[in-house]
């Protein structure tokens, strides 16, 4: 991989984590559980784009 694709991948993953995060914060602060299962289903969803990144640096 070139340096510009390793550069870009670490964005991926950086911005992967704040969207994972964000998510599950959001998740357990609302009261609706409609919006709390789909949150939670958005949280996981990122941290499985994160894990498939994150293996292509492996």
């Amino acid at each position: 991989m070139t340096s510009k694709e390793l550069l870009y991948i670490e964005d991926v993953l950086a911005h992967e984590k704040v969207m994972q995060t964000a998510c599950s914060e959001f998740s357990n602060q609302v009261q609706n559980t409609e919006l709390k299962s789909f949150l939670t289903m958005l949280s996981s969803k990122h941290q499985q784009y994160f894990g498939t990144f994150y293996s292509l640096l492996g």
